[in-house]
């Protein structure tokens, strides 16, 4: 009888349990990525889509060193080409060497199924919380606000806020209420446009409305509605205006994803970001054509760490629609999220020891809390690790570390906050980018390292630059 080879589920538990004996640690957020795409055998371009993360980022600075802690756990050198066969190897050699099985194996090692924590961070392999998952942290009134600017008649409203914020988590929650209301949905992430989308604007529009179009499941009609002569933006709003809006029964909630991605090519932002504006302008109107756009209803997402990159006098949307940036949780919201995840957090210094590290910060409130229902440890050792590379932010503070080394000017200035013991005033410029990419806080005209966890961090890594 043949042998059934191994499954991903099973290949993936055997990496993580070699790992975590090895280094008491278990596989994080964005090594699951690179082993599942690894799995799939996908590129690191590949995996790098509909992820905040660059693909040499991921190659370099996370999957060169995942690989090799997987070689140092299995005993034998494994890459991206062979571990599958070495993990096959090892999960062979266990079956036979254990009555018990791999499963009963891994149970007794305390490995955690992911049936126990369904919905948690590491549950969410795109960043956000399903719908359905009990550990969603409801912050009104923001999703009442957006709620109910966005079913408003030529809505166009704009969340933003650095990465991991829970932007993503928000707008499934505002698109839910508006499925309910019967209007049609369409959510168009601009991450999964390859390169040669952005060749120039004619591209870039003639995608984007045929994108729309399918999403809308609409056959491409670009051919009987383009005329050149026009011009791009004319040419998409009479797409739009005789196509696409009149073809559909409900009005369109048109939600456009990680728009940050068309904020990196300035000569089609611009473009883009006055048709936006023009089209919102259009349905303030109140004749026929107004009418028509006042069909649409726009919501616009997008990271600010891209501003680190702009000109900040020239923002590619100001003063357009209704802009919701995102709070961290509160204390309270923190305290009930931890019960959700089972830990007897009662009293409020927990939370408090816990905040003066990471502040409210979803994502690394949601991590924390994740790592110790996993690995159950005190505060006090959690704090040693968690701003070094052993800790459950690594890979949230590589990225941060990535994108400085890449702006050397904002590094240099970020590097005199850190090491400070009070705050500094730096250059306005550099303190609006260092605020929009979410590591500092201001203070008038001073600025201060946003968390403790980036001033020690950061504080090592800066200083030997």
């Amino acid at each position: 009888m043949q042998e059934t080879p191994i499954n991903f589920e099973e290949a993936f538990k055997i990496a993580d349990r070699v790992i975590f004996a090895k280094t008491g640690k278990h596989i994080t957020d964005i090594e699951m990525r690179i082993f599942r795409g690894a799995w799939q055998d996908k590129t690191y371009e590949e995996i790098a889509e509909n992820t905040e993360y660059a693909a040499n980022y991921l190659h370099r600075m996370v999957g060169k060193d995942f690989w090799q802690r997987l070689s140092d756990s299995l005993g034998e050198k494994v890459s991206k080409k062979n571990f599958k066969t070495a993990l096959e190897r090892h999960w062979k050699a266990t079956l036979n060497n254990s009555q018990t099985g791999v499963g009963s194996l891994l149970k007794t090692e305390g490995w955690v199924t992911p049936e126990t924590l369904k919905g948690s961070i590491l549950d969410c392999s795109e960043g956000s919380v399903p719908l359905d998952s009990r550990f969603y942290v409801h912050r009104p009134p923001i999703e009442e606000r957006c709620q109910v600017a966005s079913a408003q008649a030529g809505a166009l409203i704009r969340i933003k806020a650095p990465q991991q914020m829970g932007k993503t988590s928000l707008l499934d929650r505002i698109l839910e209420v508006a499925r309910t209301a019967n209007y049609h949905t369409v959510t168009l992430s601009f991450d999964l446009a390859d390169s040669t989308v952005f060749a120039d604007l004619r591209t870039f529009l003639q995608w984007f409305c045929a994108s729309v179009g399918q999403l809308s499941g609409l056959p491409n009609q670009l051919s009987n509605y383009w005329d050149d002569i026009f011009g791009c933006n004319n040419n998409c709003t009479v797409y739009f205006e005789e196509y696409i809006l009149s073809q559909l029964p409900s009005p369109l909630v048109l939600a456009l994803d990680k728009v940050d991605v068309v904020f990196e090519h300035p000569e089609i932002a611009n473009d883009f970001c006055r048709l936006l504006r023009a089209w919102y302008d259009i349905a303030r109107r109140s004749d026929r054509r107004g009418d028509i756009w006042k069909q649409l209803r726009l919501i616009v997402v997008h990271s600010t760490e891209v501003y680190s990159a702009l000109d900040i006098n020239h923002s590619p949307l100001a003063n357009v629609g209704a802009v919701f940036p995102l709070p961290e949780f509160t204390a309270l919201q923190v305290q009930d999220l931890a019960q959700r995840y089972g830990l007897n957090w009662d009293s409020e210094g927990e939370v408090r020891q816990l905040m003066s590290a990471i502040g409210g910060h979803p994502y690394l409130i949601r991590k924390s809390l994740d790592f110790l229902c996993r690995q159950p440890m005190t505060l006090d050792q959690f704090s040693q690790i968690a701003p070094t590379e052993a800790g459950p932010f690594s890979d949230h503070l590589r990225q941060h570390l990535w994108n400085l080394q890449h702006h050397p000017e904002l590094a240099a200035a970020f590097r005199d906050v850190v090491m400070a013991n009070k705050p500094v005033k730096i250059p306005s410029e550099r303190a609006f980018k260092l605020y929009s990419m979410g590591l500092v806080q201001l203070h008038d005209n001073n600025v201060t390292p946003r968390f403790e966890l980036y001033r020690q961090y950061f504080s090592v890594r800066l200083a030997a630059n």
